[in-house]
């Protein structure tokens, strides 16, 4: 049967809107399965009741009309249970509920498959036969995969279905995502594409139709024009039938019929990208569906042709976006590279349909102040362009053309937030230390100039992380070691003679440079941090000497090494880092060898920190790929973000360990995790007694207004009532009890 089950979900993939889907699903299982019926119950998320939405074999005047809530009839029982009901006879189960108005009197054999989607039991795919049977192992493991295979078409197609009614009514609707970055961002959505990806072409109109039939015409004879140009280069290395293939995609332009589909389109004022991707699409779906491997083969080709011509089209367009004065970014994956084409006193929020709360790009978010949110996977993306919204990033809340109503309420707390943020100003000379004295230093997470002045503003007592792969990120090439040393020595000098912890690169994992790929099936468990550059000698150096020639005339540099994992690797970076210094001393240069430390973020590193304290200067926990690593949660991927938590009984016991051990050998230990710009987590890191915790910028007031609000005696009591407890959502109710009796309003929660 499985090449029946990837039959239905092609078909299903290539539908349109939501009805269609179904309609596919219940024709194509009765067939299949040789059944005389085949329905689809969904989920009414007003009511909770589940309606019978599409039907082959019942009457057609039933759909719609049977409602069932949980537990109530066959179906009911299937939402309820969460697992199959096979039955011989379903008249006979005490649940049978008999509806008249589906003529289903007649069939005796039942077997209802959940349709679930992120624990939510999205609807029933119910099988239905007249006979008196049970249906075999085969038949019911088949209908148990096809509908876990379906829970995400028919999320996403419900979406698009509500999506579709919004761009036609402006109704206001409402997403959920995962609170990346908190705050509110109340504005329009620009949306980022790949640029030549058929599927994620944006819903866009013209304003000028004859402008837009002329950039699509240019654009075909552009994309002519290349084809026969590579194929004319290439005719003598290539044999018959791949010189023929390119004749056949001249030919595919040159058909009237395909140009007549597209600018039928354009002129219902579709845009031009927009109205060739559709049309395109709608090819590929033909060709995929062929009962013949050759013409299904095709369907690869005549993509390839539209993203050709798609990217033509992108050219032909103007080179510079038009961004709105109040922008939200909205993409299915954003990166650090994309928020740095927006103008910064335009760009107000983010949205990504992929990623959690502890990706590279919701920390950049953080420390850019930036509310967002990431996961929203059933959001479709590419048909909101333009409209109005609101972020949530507390909540992780989208609301897409927010009512009246709900902006009044969203200004509200918008004018609270700077009200809040107000209150924390008078704190930024005052030093971080608790009410019975325990000083501890606070210090910031960075990796842009623009950090710069926003920290020290509100008080930072240096940097304990500079993210030097944020310079990278944002190049089309490695930049060299005098833009390097220029980039660094900034840092130095604006927080001189307060000390910059200096990351080396960091790359590999969720943190990809355009011009050096890293194509892996594991990435957070491959090639990445130390790895990288310890197997680019070239690279490391280049780094660590530009950042110590940026340091002559300061005191204040000091060295950290990412993703330690054993000795050996300290070892071998520290020798580089001492080449580099003995050749620079011959070149000239009067500097101080500066400190050099690592980061703990890795498992095996926790069991080696009293070797690690003997050999480094300092260090320092990245808290965010411990607690990843730890949980074996991989922090990008929103299925699992519910597990990620960084106030985990196993998390706060490892971060404990690592303080103790490292003290007892003299060397002082910070913190750079997510976890220590939270009001709650910075309390008990400063009770397990951490000497420095680094945040972003916007925590840091928060941060300290905690801190000088609590005796650390109290902390240390609510640390040793955590340890002893074995769930994190128990911790973080004690924690925000704590914080709620001491009286601290520190964060908003609307």
């Amino acid at each position: 049967m499985l090449g029946s089950l990837r039959s239905i979900v092609q078909e299903v993939n290539s539908a349109r809107d939501l009805p269609a889907v179904l309609e596919i699903i219940v024709r194509r299982v009765r067939e299949v399965m040789h059944t005389r019926v085949c329905s689809v119950y969904l989920r009414d998320k007003e009511s909770g009741n589940y309606v019978l939405m599409a039907t082959d074999g019942l009457r057609p005047s039933a759909v719609g009309q049977v409602h069932l809530a949980p537990g109530e009839g066959l179906v009911g029982n299937v939402v309820t249970r969460e697992e199959p009901i096979n039955l011989e006879k379903a008249e006979a189960h005490p649940a049978f509920q008999y509806f008249p108005s589906t003529g289903e009197e007649r069939f005796s054999a039942f077997l209802g498959t959940p349709i679930i989607h992120h624990r939510i039991v999205l609807g029933v795919l119910v099988v239905q036969q007249e006979e008196q049977r049970r249906f075999d192992e085969g038949e019911e493991a088949f209908l148990v995969t096809l509908s876990a295979q379906l829970a995400g078409v028919i999320a996403h197609a419900e979406a698009t279905g509500t999506l579709a009614t919004i761009r036609r009514q402006r109704q206001e609707t409402h997403f959920s995502g995962i609170a990346a970055s908190p705050g509110i961002a109340i504005g329009r959505a620009h949306i980022v594409t790949p640029r030549a990806n058929l599927a994620t072409v944006p819903y866009s109109l013209c304003l000028d139709i004859e402008a837009e039939l002329v950039l699509f015409r240019q654009a075909l004879t552009s994309a002519r024009e290349e084809i026969r140009e590579v194929g004319e280069r290439l005719k003598c290395e290539l044999n018959r039938e791949e010189r023929a293939l390119f004749d056949a995609y001249i030919s595919m332009l040159d058909d009237n019929s395909l140009a007549v589909e597209v600018c039928d389109r354009i002129e219902q004022q579709l845009s031009a990208p927009r109205a060739w991707a559709e049309v395109m699409l709608e090819h590929v779906r033909r060709f995929e569906a062929m009962s013949d491997s050759y013409f299904r083969d095709r369907a690869a080709d005549v993509r390839d042709l539209g993203a050709r011509v798609l990217t033509h089209l992108h050219q032909q367009q103007q080179s510079e976006r038009d961004y709105s004065e109040n922008t939200i970014l909205v993409g299915e994956e954003l990166t650090a590279a994309v928020l740095a084409e927006v103008p910064r006193e335009k760009l107000i929020g983010a949205v990504s349909v992929k990623g959690s709360s502890n990706s590279h790009m919701a920390i950049i978010a953080r420390a850019m102040g930036l509310p967002a949110i990431m996961g929203v996977q059933d959001l479709p993306y590419e048909t909101i362009h333009g409209v109005d919204m609101v972020v949530d990033g507390y909540r992780g809340d989208l609301h897409i053309h927010p009512g009246a109503e709900l902006k009044r309420r969203y200004d509200e707390i918008v004018e609270e937030e700077q009200q809040l943020a107000h209150s924390f100003d008078h704190l930024a000379d005052l030093p971080a230390e608790t009410a019975d004295g325990h000083r501890v230093r606070l210090l910031v997470n960075t990796g842009l100039m623009a950090d710069v002045a926003r920290s020290l503003e509100r008080g930072a007592e240096g940097v304990g992380l500079f993210r030097t792969e944020v310079p990278f990120l944002l190049r089309d090439r490695f930049p060299s070691e005098e833009e390097q040393r220029e980039i660094y020595r900034e840092q130095l000098e604006a927080f001189a003679p307060l000390p910059v912890t200096m990351r080396t690169l960091d790359v590999g994992g969720d943190k990809a440079l355009a011009y050096f790929p890293i194509e892996e099936t594991n990435p957070f468990l491959g090639w990445r941090g130390i790895r990288v550059t310890l197997d680019h000698p070239e690279i490391f150096l280049a780094q660590v000497r530009a950042m110590m020639k940026a340091s002559l005339g300061f005191s204040n540099l000091r060295i950290m090494l990412p993703m330690i994992s054993g000795l050996n690797e300290l070892e071998a970076a520290r020798k580089l880092i001492e080449r580099a210094y003995q050749e620079l001393l011959e070149e000239g240069y009067e500097i101080e060898m500066p400190p050099l430390g690592v980061m703990v973020e890795v498992p095996s590193a926790i069991y080696l920190i009293r070797e690690l304290a003997e050999r480094a200067d300092f260090i320092s926990v990245g808290s965010n790929d411990l607690t990843q690593y730890l949980l074996a949660v991989d922090r990008n991927n929103s299925r699992v973000a519910n597990i990620y938590h960084a106030l985990h009984p196993a998390v706060l016991r490892a971060l404990q360990e690592i303080v103790n051990t490292a003290h007892a050998e003299g060397t002082k230990v910070g913190i750079c995790g997510e976890l220590a710009g939270e009001p709650g987590g910075a309390l008990l890191l400063v009770a397990m007694g951490y000497d420095m915790l680094s945040m972003n910028a916007t925590n840091l007031p928060r941060v300290k207004a905690t801190l000088r609000a609590v005796r650390q005696a109290d902390s240390k009591l609510l640390l040793q009532q955590a340890l002893k407890m074995s769930c994190p959502v128990e911790i973080e109710k004690i924690v925000k009890s704590y914080l709620k009796k001491a009286g601290l309003k520190v964060t908003l929660q609307p």
